[in-house]
């Protein structure tokens, strides 16, 4: 409960509102409230999308939809304006953007479409938001200060922390990003899993912590979208998702910046894990903006029985 908000009020407290009575800062809440704005905007392009590509490949060479490309325009414009962001990194840029005046004291990192592929199946789809303070060259426990992601599905809802609780909200009728959940915590164990990457490809440990997880009974919920399989492992309050290292591909798929240090940062929050097999991921130092890592990222059970199975690799699971 926040400052008195119970549970007969929380469903008319709108984003605004939530941020001031829990305490953040002016200028971090108004440029939350502001990255929460831009998601409507978003999700009309969305309805819009003509499921077309655009004929362009993004920096890392995969095909680059129409879609990607006017979001992250919509994104970076509004940063542009908003008199709080100094730099700009998105996955869709080749490198960080000067977007302020130099004295701004935020630098946001952004997938503005993450799972745009999906686009054409109908399934859920999202926007994945890092607010960093400082450099984001370092570790996420040094820099991070906010993230958020929003999911576009049969309702559009946001999901944010601002280092005081992980809270959805759910944007209504009327246009108005409305609470539905505060303070959201994991389980210190889930029942479900969602694991990336082609089995065949999987190091021999990660399978057997795959197998582990399947001989106890572990539903199997796996989309192919990052934020719709990381919202509902929060939403159900537990349950593991993966991306692992792969025998031609140790760093995995996901990037650091963009996809992994937000979802960690708020699952962390919820009170969940996330690490490379090894390491937390907010532990990592970044080097570079396209940097990639391996993630297990869930309940704290999970994340800890990976970590016990990957604590000792075989000598012919990873390239020299």
């Amino acid at each position: 409960m926040v400052n008195g908000i119970n549970n007969h009020t929380r469903f008319i407290v709108d984003l605004r509102r939530h941020m001031w009575m829990s305490g953040i800062e002016v200028e971090l809440r108004r440029l939350i409230w502001q990255i929460a704005v831009v998601g409507k905007y978003i999700s009309a392009k969305i309805h819009e999308s003509n499921r077309k590509l655009a004929g362009f490949k993004n920096v890392y060479g995969e095909d680059q939809l129409a879609l990607d490309r006017i979001s992250d325009d919509i994104l970076k414009n509004m940063l542009r304006n908003s008199g709080f962001v100094r730099e700009y990194a998105s996955e869709e840029q080749k490198d960080i953007i000067t977007i302020g005046q130099g004295q701004e004291q935020y630098i946001v990192t952004a997938d503005p479409v993450d799972g745009s592929s999906l686009v054409d199946t109908n399934l859920a789809i999202g926007t994945i938001i890092g607010i960093h303070r400082n450099s984001i060259f370092d570790c996420g426990k040094n820099s991070m200060v906010a993230a958020l992601y929003i999911t576009y599905g049969p309702l559009i809802t946001m999901i944010y922390s601002a280092g005081k609780g992980v809270h959805e909200f759910v944007l209504d009728r009327e246009g108005e990003y409305v609470l539905s959940e505060e303070n959201i915590r994991l389980n210190e164990r889930g029942s479900i899993f969602s694991p990336g990457g082609l089995r065949k490809d999987w190091t021999d440990n990660h399978h057997r912590y795959i197998d582990k997880l399947e001989a106890d009974g572990y539903k199997l919920r796996y989309s192919g979208g990052f934020v719709p399989d990381i919202n509902q492992v929060i939403i159900k309050r537990g349950g593991l998702f993966t991306y692992p290292a792969l025998k031609k591909s140790p760093q995995g798929k996901l990037r650091l910046l963009f996809e992994l240090q937000p979802m960690a940062f708020i699952v962390e929050q919820a009170g969940g894990m996330a690490t490379d097999g090894k390491d937390d991921i907010l532990s990592l130092k970044v080097n570079s903006v396209n940097q990639r890592s391996p993630i297990y990222i869930g309940s704290r059970a999970e994340v800890t029985m990976a970590k016990e199975f990957l604590r000792e690799r075989c000598s012919n699971d990873l390239p020299e």
